[in-house]
């Protein structure tokens, strides 16, 4: 539709604009100081979309941050999209990594830096950019309903609520989200699935107080070497993790599933070259795409205690502290796979220390068919900007509300992202190529296009 190209390219700067403007609300959910920026940031979101050309948008009060809700309903008897997002961040540390604030977007070889950027703000703001070219062309062949969240990045505890309540309002034919990748503009893919999530957090306490170091070191556990001894002991020499019962419910990828992964271009060495590691580390017997795919995994994502600060204090502190989390695989089940790791902490603690451990949050693994019309239009739509198919494949992050979405709505969701593994995602330097982000605008008219035809 060459409409659609020429209004874009005419406003092509103000898209860009108006995302910077909307990345630099520092819209951290996680963190309650930025409470008044996460409102700030809800209400932006709002009036873009009513800028945008949507009939309604508003904001919708939870237990914790807004949800935004918009929609242009064009004709009833027309297919709706109901698109999904959040416009809430993660915490932007460790500052002193960021080659520029995190919340102060800059442009540099063509890519936009700033938290935020590439998740979720610069994908989502895409379909509102979408939104606003297919109504100001008069080319809109669907109804479009959104539905923009503030707490995606903490587990979206307030969602389900949400969605419960306003069946009615969420009525639609297909959920359409752009918070995942593709392998690169040069060979476009889809994601089929993304895996579940396990987020927990354990405490561990030896002496009553800190310690001096010398004076009863030797003599009382540390808690920190406690505590990296028992996750150490997580996974074995294959890199298998030794969790009784984890792997029992993996639904095991056939072999024609690998073999279409297999097709995927990867090069291992620019793929180390870019991590800046010389190997690659994981469970024996599978590709690194594999292992970040169709495989389950646990990983550290903190760990703290003692002193940490300037200088030196010779203390054996009193407590050390762990963040873990498990992606899981389809068939697993967050609070099964839970209950499994805490349980196996306790049992594994030695009885100078004292454990506790609770759940942050979880969201189970959800796949999508490739048969289904709303698939095939995300397809289409790609080959027509891209000018080839993409492959699907299987994405290694998690969105934890699809599966509730599914369960309460009914729906079948696309997954139609434009990010790169390489944005730097929950990392310092978080990225977004000014291609892609133009690219996911040119695509998604197409999308409701061939949605509409089905």
């Amino acid at each position: 539709m060459q409409v659609w190209k020429e209004y874009q390219e005419q406003h092509k700067d103000r898209f860009l604009n108006e995302l910077l403007d909307l990345l630099r609300i520092p819209s951290v959910s996680a963190r309650s100081e930025h409470k008044e920026d996460m409102r700030k940031c809800a209400e932006a979101v709002r009036s873009s979309l009513l800028q945008a050309g949507a009939d309604k948008a508003e904001l919708h009060e939870t237990a914790g941050h807004p949800i935004v809700y918009g929609e242009r309903i064009t004709d009833p008897s027309k297919p709706t999209v109901l698109v999904y997002g959040h416009y809430d961040v993660q915490p932007a540390d460790p500052l002193n990594l960021w080659h520029s604030g995190p919340f102060e977007p800059v442009i540099k070889d063509g890519k936009i830096y700033a938290r935020g950027a590439c998740d979720d703000k610069g994908q989502f703001y895409m379909h509102v950019k979408a939104l606003e070219t297919m109504v100001q062309t008069n080319t809109l062949p669907t109804n479009i309903k959104f539905l923009i969240e503030g707490e995606e990045e903490v587990g979206s505890p307030n969602l389900a609520n949400f969605v419960k309540a306003n069946k009615e309002l969420l009525k639609a034919d297909v959920i359409l989200i752009s918070d995942t990748a593709m392998i690169s503009m040069d060979t476009p893919s889809i994601d089929i699935g993304v895996r579940g999530l396990s987020y927990i957090e354990v405490e561990v306490t030896g002496p009553n107080r800190d310690l001096h170091s010398g004076v009863y070191g030797g003599a009382v556990a540390n808690p920190i070497t406690i505590l990296a001894k028992m996750i150490a002991s997580l996974h074995d020499e294959n890199n298998h993790i030794t969790i009784p019962g984890f792997y029992d419910d993996v639904v095991e990828a056939t072999e024609a599933e690998r073999k279409l992964m297999a097709e995927a271009p990867f090069n291992e060495q620019e793929y180390k070259d870019d991590l800046g590691v010389k190997t690659l580390w994981g469970e024996k017997g599978f590709t690194t795409n594999e292992r970040t795919g169709i495989r389950p995994t646990l990983e550290l994502n903190g760990i703290w205690g003692g002193y940490t600060g300037e200088g030196a204090k010779t203390v054996l502190p009193s407590k050390a502290f762990a963040k873990i989390s498990c992606r899981l695989v389809p068939n697993q089940q967050s609070d099964k796979i839970t209950k499994l790791l805490i349980d196996h902490l306790n049992k594994i603690a030695p009885d100078y220390i004292t454990i506790k451990a609770e759940l942050h949050h979880g969201g189970e693994p959800y796949m999508t068919p490739i048969d289904s019309d709303g698939y095939k239009a995300a397809a289409r739509a790609i080959e027509a900007t891209f000018g080839k198919s993409p492959i699907p494949v299987r994405g290694g992050g998690s969105i934890p509300i699809c599966a509730l979405f599914e369960k309460e709505l009914g729906l079948k969701i696309v997954f139609m992202g434009f990010g790169l593994d390489s944005d730097n995602l929950h990392s310092p330097n978080e990225k977004y190529d000014l291609a892609n982000y133009y690219k996911g605008i040119e695509t998604i008219p197409y999308f409701h296009k061939f949605f509409a035809e089905k």
